[in-house]
C-alpha cells in the first residue's frame, strides 16, 4: 500500500501502460452527474505509480474543441456505474464545480490529494490501513 511519502500518481496516457480489457478503457466516454446531468467527458486517469491502480477520473468539461476546457479530479470511489458511452458518479456537479482546483503544478503533490479525498468525503488510498476501490479494470504494465 502507498504511504504519504510514495503516493505518487500519473495519467495512464502519459505512463506507457494500458487497460488490461482495452474494452473497459473509459478514457473519452461521458461522465454524468448523480441527477443524470453531464459533466464532461474523461480526458484521462490518474494512476499510482506504486500498485498501478485508477485513482482519479480526469474530466475535461467546457471550452471549444479542447482549447479553454478545464480539468477537473474525481476519485474512482465516486464511480457507480459505467456502460458502453457514460460514467456515472455519486457526486452532484454543484459538489464537482466547487472541488479544489486542478493545477498542473502540483500533480505529484500528495497534499493536494488528500485534499481532494477530504472535499468529496473519501478517505485517500494511501492512508494506513486504506483498501482501495477499483471500479476500472486494472492496468497492464
Amino acid at each position: 500500500m502507498a504511504d504519504e511519502s510514495t503516493a505518487t500518481l500519473m495519467k495512464l496516457g502519459d505512463s506507457g501502460q494500458t487497460i488490461a480489457a482495452p474494452g473497459k478503457d473509459v478514457r473519452g466516454r461521458h461522465v454524468v452527474d448523480a441527477g443524470g446531468e453531464e459533466l464532461g467527458k474523461v480526458d484521462d486517469l490518474l494512476i499510482d505509480s506504486e500498485e498501478h491502480k485508477v485513482r482519479f477520473l480526469r474530466v475535461e468539461h467546457g471550452g471549444i474543441l479542447g482549447i479553454g476546457a478545464t480539468a477537473t479530479f474525481i476519485p474512482v470511489e465516486a464511480v457507480s456505474d459505467i456502460d458502453d458511452d457514460t460514467v456515472r458518479v455519486d457526486l452532484t456537479r454543484q459538489k464537482i464545480e466547487q472541488a479544489p482546483t486542478y493545477d498542473p503544478e502540483v500533480v505529484d503533490d500528495t497534499g493536494y490529494y488528500a485534499e481532494l479525498y477530504g472535499y468529496y468525503g473519501y478517505p485517500p488510498f494511501f492512508g494506513p490501513g486504506i483498501t482501495p476501490v477499483q471500479p476500472l479494470p486494472p492496468i497492464r504494465r
